[in-house]
C-alpha cells in the first residue's frame, strides 16, 4: 500500500472527564473537527456530549471549526466523542516557488508576519537560530525545510511524558527529548528564524502504513508544521515524513496554544482526572 495512494479513514476520538465530586458547571470549547481543504475531504463528522448539551459552532481566526459547550447541571461525568470520516491524498509535494529573495519581500513578510514571530510556545533561540542558519546554506526553502525537520528528528528523543503541554521548545530542545508537539515547536522556532513562515498543525496519523481494510489502531493526536514557499505546504518532523494519507489535520495555528483539541473551565468537582483515547480505521 503506497503513501501516494489516497485513503479513507474514521477516526474516533474520545474525552471523559471525572470529577471527585459533582461539578456544577462546565464551559468548553472544542477543536477536534477535520476541515476539508486540496489535501483532505471531510465526508461526515459529529461531536456528542454525555450528558448532552447545546452546541453552538464557529470558525475562529486562525480558521479552525470550534464546537463550544457548557453544562448547567450537577455531573460527577462528563464525555465529548468527536467522530469524523474523511478522504485524504497521497503524500504532500514541496513548493518550490519562493526564492529566499521572496520570501523578504515585504509583500510575503507582511502577509505571514503572525507566522514568522516567536511565542510562547517558540520563543527566540539562539543556538537553534544559529543551526539553522548553517542549514541553509546552500539550499532552497523548499530543501532547508526538509534539512531542518531531518535535523531536529535526529537530535531529539521520542519519549512520551519527558515534558508537558505546557513546555516551550527550549524545554524540549534543552532536555534533547519530548513528543510530536515538542518537536513541532523546535522546527517551527528553526524555520522562523530564517525567514519561512510556518504553522503548528493538529490532527491525527494512522501509525500503520501498511494497515488493511477495517484495521483499527489506537493512536493520539499528533502534530506536524505547515510551510509557506510559494505555497502551503506539510512535513512531518516528528517522522521525518511527508504529510501524506495516514495524516488527517484539524487545526492550524502559530503554536499548541491556538489549537488544544478541548479547552473548558468548571466549577465544583474538588479536582478530577482525564481519560482519553484515539482510534483511526482504515475505510478505503
Amino acid at each position: 500500500m503506497s503513501e501516494s495512494e489516497s485513503w479513507q479513514l474514521r477516526v474516533v476520538h474520545s474525552t471523559g472527564y471525572h470529577y471527585n465530586s459533582p461539578a456544577t458547571q462546565s464551559y468548553n470549547e472544542a477543536r477536534l473537527t477535520p476541515r476539508s481543504d486540496r489535501r483532505q475531504n471531510v465526508l461526515a463528522t459529529r461531536i456528542e456530549t454525555t450528558p448532552a448539551t447545546r452546541a453552538y459552532r464557529y470558525t475562529d481566526y486562525w480558521g479552525t471549526e470550534v464546537t463550544s459547550f457548557d453544562l448547567h447541571a450537577p455531573h460527577t461525568e462528563f464525555t465529548v466523542l468527536a467522530t469524523s470520516v474523511v478522504e485524504t491524498a497521497g503524500a504532500a509535494e514541496p513548493i518550490r516557488e519562493a526564492s529566499w529573495r521572496d520570501l523578504r519581500s515585504e509583500r510575503v513578510v507582511d502577509e505571514h508576519t503572525e507566522y514568522l514571530q516567536p511565542t510562547k510556545y517558540t520563543p527566540h533561540d539562539r543556538e537553534l537560530a544559529k543551526v539553522a542558519r548553517k542549514l541553509r546554506k546552500d539550499r532552497d526553502p523548499a530543501d532547508t525545510v526538509f534539512a531542518v525537520c531531518g535535523w531536529v528528528r535526529e537530535q531529539l528523543t521520542y519519549r512520551p511524558g519527558s515534558t508537558g503541554v505546557h513546555s516551550t521548545a527550549t524545554d524540549a530542545w534543552r532536555a534533547r527529548e519530548g513528543v510530536c508537539q515538542d518537536y513541532a515547536h523546535v522546527t517551527l522556532v528553526m524555520l522562523r528564524a530564517i525567514g519561512i513562515p510556518a504553522r503548528y498543525v493538529s490532527g491525527y496519523l494512522h501509525t500503520r502504513p501498511s494497515a488493511e481494510l477495517g484495521e483499527t489502531v489506537e493512536g493520539e493526536s499528533h502534530a506536524w508544521v505547515d510551510v509557506w514557499t510559494g505555497g502551503w505546504w506539510a512535513h512531518d518532523p516528528t517522522n521525518a515524513i511527508p504529510v501524506g494519507p495516514r495524516h488527517v489535520w484539524v487545526a492550524t495555528g502559530r503554536d499548541y496554544a491556538d489549537v488544544p483539541p478541548l479547552k473548558g473551565i468548571f466549577t465544583g468537582g474538588k479536582g478530577s482526572h482525564l481519560d482519553v483515547s484515539v482510534q483511526l480505521t482504515r475505510m478505503a
